[in-house]
C-alpha cells in the first residue's frame, strides 16, 4: 500500500478488513473451539451479501445527511463497485466477529444489572420515537442528524424484534444481562479505529464533513464522529437480528445455518 501498488493501494481497506476477520475468526476458534466461518460457514457467507444491502440503508440516509463521500475512486465502473461491493461485504462481518472475540475474552463476563421488565406496550413508545428519529433526516435534510440516523434504527428495530420473538437487546436486558450490550460497544469502538485508521492511508477512501468539530480529526473522522461508532455496532446487531427473523420466522429459512437455532445474532 505505501509504495501504490495495485490493487493493495486502491483497495486496502477491503483487504486489511478480509485479514482482520480472518485472523479474529482464527483466535475466537482458538479461545472456543468454534467460530463463525468455521462453525456456521454458510451463515458467514449469507452475511457478506447482507452486510452490503444494509450498510446501503445508511447510504441512502447520506443523500440527505451529506456528512461522508467518497475519493480517489477508480476510473472503471466495474472495479468501483467491486471496491464497493468488498469493502461494505466486511462491515457486519468485522462488528460481529469482534464483538464475539471480546465475549470471548470474558471481559465483561462478571457484569450484571437488575432485570428489566418492559410492557408490551411501553415498547411502542421507542418504536414510535425511532420511527420519528428515522423520518426527520428525509423530511428535513441537514448534515445534524446523523445522531439521528445512529441511534434511530435501535430504537425502532429492537422493540419490534422483542414483540416478535427474536434475538434483542431488550431481552438480554430483562434476563439482567448486559453483556452482549457493551461486548459490541466495545467492537464498535475498536472496529471504528481500525476502520479509519486503514482508510487514511488508502488510495480509495472516504472523507467525512461531519459539522461539529470537524477541523479536530483523528485520521479523516472528526473527533466526535468516533462516538457513532459505539451506537452503530448496536445497530449492526439489530439490524441483523431483524434479518435472521425474517429468514427464519417469515421465510422459514434455517438451511444456511450449521446448527440450526444459531446465528451471530444470538452471540
Amino acid at each position: 500500500m505505501f509504495l501504490k501498488v495495485e490493487p493493495f493501494y486502491t483497495l486496502h481497506t477491503p483487504i486489511c478488513w478480509s485479514g482482520l476477520i480472518l485472523f479474529v475468526d482464527a483466535l475466537i476458534f482458538k479461545l472456543k473451539g468454534e467460530s463463525f466461518i468455521a462453525s456456521r460457514t454458510w451463515e458467514f457467507l449469507l452475511l457478506l451479501p447482507i452486510s452490503i444491502g444494509l450498510w446501503y440503508i445508511f447510504e441512502f440516509y447520506n443523500l440527505f445527511l451529506h456528512n461522508w463521500h467518497y475519493v480517489g475512486l477508480p476510473a472503471s465502473r466495474i472495479y468501483r463497485y467491486f471496491g464497493y461491493a468488498w469493502s461494505f461485504a466486511t462491515i457486519w462481518p468485522a462488528i460481529l466477529e469482534v464483538a464475539e472475540l471480546v465475549e470471548s475474552l470474558g471481559l465483561y463476563r462478571r457484569v450484571k444489572i437488575s432485570p428489566v421488565k418492559p410492557s408490551r406496550a411501553g415498547l411502542f413508545t421507542p418504536i414510535l420515537i425511532g420511527f420519528t428519529f428515522l423520518l426527520i433526516p428525509i423530511v428535513f435534510p441537514s448534515r445534524y442528524w446523523a445522531v439521528l440516523v445512529w441511534t434511530g434504527l435501535v430504537l425502532f428495530l429492537d422493540p419490534i424484534n422483542y414483540l416478535a420473538g427474536g434475538s434483542s437487546l431488550l431481552r438480554d436486558f430483562k434476563h439482567g444481562n448486559p453483556r452482549r450490550f457493551l461486548n459490541l460497544l466495545t467492537s464498535g469502538l475498536i472496529c471504528g479505529i481500525f476502520w479509519e485508521f486503514w482508510n487514511y492511508w488508502a488510495g480509495a477512501k472516504w472523507v467525512y464533513t461531519v459539522p461539529i468539530l470537524e477541523n479536530m480529526r483523528i485520521f479523516e473522522m472528526p473527533v466526535i464522529g468516533y462516538l457513532g461508532f459505539l451506537p452503530f455496532a448496536l445497530e449492526c446487531l439489530v439490524m441483523y437480528s431483524t434479518v435472521t427473523l425474517v429468514l427464519r420466522h417469515f421465510l422459514k429459512l434455517d438451511w444456511y445455518l450449521l446448527r440450526e437455532g444459531t446465528s451471530a445474532a444470538d452471540i
